[in-house]
């Protein structure tokens, strides 16, 4: 669920069902023409997908972080810590396009990143998404 779908009269009763919170990070530099920068969105979009279709019911998707230098990357962390204090338990960073790892973040609960996971022994990037999600929210629990 899109952050823009939540209104104020319904987040109460929805919100026991939403443990989690997805925060994208496109991590552009400000140096991409128009189309490679509409390039690295619809990337980040399509792995973004792996989440949010198949944990339709139990995600909520933040905006973006859309530039990414060690300044946003503290304002990342910094989002991470506030989202987890206003409720949500879990923190998802998704990036298709950053090389970014949970040390990175430490206020996030888990960070996906496309460049990481791809080539994992032949195993499809939306078992991998999916297998870390489950596998967070069990350890969690």
């Amino acid at each position: 669920m899109k952050f823009s779908e939540v209104d104020e009269q319904t987040w109460p009763e929805l919100k026991p069902f939403f443990d989690t919170c997805l925060i994208p990070f496109t991590g552009l530099s400000g140096l991409e023409t128009p189309w490679e920068a509409t390039a690295a969105l619809e990337r980040l979009r399509d792995f973004m997908d792996l989440a949010e279709i198949p944990f339709k019911g139990r995600l909520v998707t933040y905006p973006a972080v859309q530039y990414g230098n060690t300044e946003d990357i503290k304002l990342l962390n910094e989002v991470c810590h506030n989202v987890k204090s206003i409720g949500f338990k879990f923190v998802v960073i998704m990036t298709a396009d950053v090389e970014l790892s949970k040390e990175d973040v430490p206020e996030s609960t888990l960070v996906l990143s496309r460049r990481r996971l791809e080539g994992n022994d032949g195993i499809p990037l939306s078992g991998i998404v999916s297998g870390q999600i489950s596998e967070m929210w069990q350890q969690e629990s």
